[in-house]
């Protein structure tokens, strides 16, 4: 198991996990939603290969509509 804070939180997931699959263990849509691993913003077309190591810091943001 890794310790990884995610947007403040410490949380726990399996060693070598990605982050396409942290984010759906989290239940996060995919839609609308930016993402940064130790402080570098991570292109949605490389999630699936970005494993996730332990330690690391990772901010999740949605993107709100309003006016």
């Amino acid at each position: 198991m890794i310790e990884v804070e995610v947007n403040g939180d410490e949380r726990e997931f399996a060693d070598g996990i990605t982050l396409a699959e942290l984010l759906d263990q989290l239940g996060t849509t995919q839609r609308g939603v930016a993402v940064a691993v130790d402080g570098q913003v991570v292109a949605r077309g490389a999630w699936p290969e970005v494993v996730i190591a332990d330690g690391a810091k990772v901010q999740i943001l949605t993107a709100v509509q309003g006016g």
